[in-house]
């Protein structure tokens, strides 16, 4: 289920139990009859996520609405949906329904430096994105690290490459652990620019372990779309204390949740000996 549905969740979650608890503190202290406050579901928004990328692929827009709080998490597809991108270069860019709610282009590759824009229309209502695209920045090598945690060692993946100097960059690392996705994570070059470095990625678990395949994707994101999971990250208490959940700030306007990001990536795989 995508990350904005959740954030939404909680929020309403979060509010229930500060209802509830409340109640309970009037009901005992007062020992006079139980107040029955019904906790009323807001209206859906739309949630656009989609991308284009420097590969030679299908690219691929989802289109959903928030569910209410009293639904299961599933995918609330939006059927009839016009999405359309276009290039600084002029390039235009149609995605067909390929199902409910999922919206796929032709094989297409996106062109580092280039800015994208994301048009949704959905019952008459424009929704609006911009993204450029960053230059691939390619790792050196795959090492892994042994960290030791409350008396227990764990091994984790860590990535080396060279950053680019005198630009601001921006990374995001997707793990899939044995072909399960394990790990969201997003980094900046705040202290590294123009160095050659090294990113380290943790998770929850028990680690690599010899045999485990690791697969990473990573990515070259920009600015805006850094600061979306970055903040998706914060919610969850990544590197540190969980902040109050709130929804991230999207790149979307109109009021739509989401995030549309052009970026350059590359994918390796590394098995632990």
């Amino acid at each position: 289920m995508i990350k904005q549905i959740l954030i939404y969740k909680i929020i309403r979650r979060d509010l229930a139990y500060f209802i509830s608890m409340s109640l309970l503190s009037v009901i005992f202290l007062s020992c006079e009859k139980v107040i029955d406050l019904p906790l009323e579901n807001a209206g859906s928004v739309i949630v656009i996520e989609g991308g284009i990328t420097d590969q030679l692929e299908n690219q691929i827009v989802k289109v959903s609405k928030t569910i209410s709080f009293n639904q299961s998490n599933t995918f609330s597809g939006v059927k009839g949906a016009k999405v359309i991108v276009t290039s600084s270069q002029g390039q235009i860019i149609n995605f067909p329904a390929a199902s409910d709610g999922i919206y796929r282009s032709s094989r297409v590759r996106g062109a580092p430096g280039t800015t994208y824009k994301l048009e949704v229309t959905v019952d008459g209502k424009v929704y609006v994105a911009t993204s450029v695209m960053p230059g691939t920045v390619r790792p050196d090598s795959i090492t892994f690290k042994t960290l030791s945690i409350f008396g227990n060692s764990r091994v984790y993946p860590a990535i080396y490459y060279k950053d680019p100097g005198m630009i601001q960059n921006q990374y995001r690392y997707i793990i899939r652990l044995n072909s399960v996705f394990t790990a969201d994570q997003v980094t900046e070059d705040r202290f590294s620019d123009g160095n050659a470095t090294s990113d380290l990625i943790t998770f929850e678990g028990d680690g690599v372990k010899k045999g485990d395949k690791v697969e990473i994707e990573m990515q070259s994101i920009d600015r805006n779309v850094f600061k979306y999971y970055y903040a998706i990250s914060q919610i969850g208490g990544n590197a540190g204390p969980p902040v109050a959940p709130s929804n991230p700030d999207s790149n979307i306007d109109n009021g739509a949740l989401g995030i549309f990001s052009a970026y350059s990536r590359t994918n390796l795989t590394v098995t632990l000996k």
